[in-house]
């Protein structure tokens, strides 16, 4: 059943990438495709059921890196669709769907695991879903930045287009994008507090790179905040400092366990 899942939910989020580039190339985007978000769905439900089969073990999780960049994958491309009842943000929903697509062909095909017993650890299990959300937030917050610069970009070169189409007024959009930043930034600083709290020493060699950088990262995203709330910031510097902080995490949470699970 888990390779039916995986299959599924490759082949419809495949599906639904196509058909949106498809919209785009051929100039509808005045057009809101329904096919495409209803495919999106299909695989956003296999994709959970491909999760619950390959993480829920007996006894213990899988909580691989894999299985986590997937179920990560999973979290942005849930909010993605629910965003897109109330903000046309479709012209990133292409990269969302191939990148769960490459989750699931990573969980499917890398065979990596990482056995843990959270339910044993409640403290633990607070301070994983906090971080988890934490950086969906915040890489979707990035998804919102690179539409940012793609408006700005039509604007610069071609402002009458945006007229009739389906992007959304710059100013909605980069609204959106600090309201997340501000969101994923406490989010952020909830997780780095949980881990002070219920782990015994973060700063010991297995958490210390991850904390640093982690730490990094706040720093990061708390400047970006501050600037656009004190100093008005909008501009290309904000959306490459947003690049740097969501670089920061993605090494943070990632980085080390890669090496681990995957190249050694």
């Amino acid at each position: 059943m888990t390779s039916l899942f995986a299959s599924m939910a490759v082949l419809f989020y495949t599906l639904a990438a196509i058909l949106l580039l498809r919209h785009f190339i051929h100039h509808q985007e005045h057009q809101r495709p329904v096919s495409p978000i209803v495919f999106a769905s299909l695989a956003g439900v296999a994709h959970l059921a491909f999760l619950i089969n390959t993480i829920m073990l007996a006894p213990g999780q899988n909580m691989s890196i894999t299985n986590v960049l997937s179920l990560v994958a999973w979290l942005i491309t849930a909010a993605m669709l629910v965003s897109v009842s109330v903000l046309p943000n479709r012209i990133m929903l292409p990269v969302v769907f191939v990148f769960s697509a490459l989750t699931v062909l990573a969980s499917t095909l890398i065979p990596v695991a990482h056995i843990m017993h959270i339910e044993l650890h409640p403290g633990l299990v607070i301070h994983i879903t906090l971080s988890l959300f934490a950086y969906g937030t915040l890489a979707i917050a990035f998804l919102y930045a690179l539409q940012v610069s793609y408006i700005t970009f039509r604007l610069k070169q071609k402002g009458a287009s945006l007229l009739h189409s389906a992007l959304p007024p710059l100013t909605l959009v980069e609204g959106m994008m600090f309201r997340l930043l501000q969101i994923g930034t406490a989010l952020l600083v909830i997780s780095l507090l949980s881990g002070f709290i219920f782990l015994e020493d973060m700063f010991n060699r297995l958490y210390a790179h991850k904390t640093v950088l982690s730490i990094l990262a706040l720093i990061l995203y708390i400047f970006i905040l501050a600037g656009q709330k004190l100093r008005g910031w909008r501009s290309r510097q904000l959306i490459v400092m947003n690049v740097i902080g969501i670089v920061l995490l993605t090494l943070a949470y990632f980085g080390s366990r890669f090496v681990r699970e995957v190249l050694l």
